[in-house]
């Protein structure tokens, strides 16, 4: 079964009222869904990351008419070079768990303009079997 969660409280038996005052917010998702759409990039920085989706089918009581399967496509990154390599070898398809942060990242486009995108900074991806 494939699922998206985000949670604004960790995954644990803590909460948010459990934790010092520093750490009272925090973002934590876990995605498990189908790959696609990987790719290399090289930053203006000169550093790598890799950029990725992953395609989760919404629950049944959230599907389309005729109960047509409707998906939510979830665009991520990761910036560790071990994990950058292995995912690199994966085929579009495979079944794989994202555990992350929700960021927005902004940047200038060529024309002086800046544009934004929400995506999940992935810590840990690994192919589910």
């Amino acid at each position: 079964r494939e699922s998206a969660v985000a949670t604004s409280s960790p995954p644990s038996p803590t909460r948010s009222r459990d934790l010092p005052p520093s750490s009272s917010t925090t973002s934590e998702v876990l995605l498990r869904g189908r790959l696609s759409g990987v790719r290399s990039i090289t930053m203006p920085s000169g550093d790598e990351v890799v950029t990725f989706r992953v395609i989760i089918d919404r629950p049944a009581h959230r599907r389309g008419p005729g109960g047509r399967v409707r998906v939510d496509t979830i665009d991520c990154l990761i910036w560790s070079a071990p994990q950058r390599r292995r995912i690199l070898t994966w085929e579009d398809g495979v079944l794989v768990e994202v555990v992350g942060s929700l960021q927005r990242r902004f940047w200038k486009t060529g024309a002086g303009g800046s544009l934004s995108r929400t995506e999940v900074c992935a810590s840990r991806v690994r192919r589910v079997t």
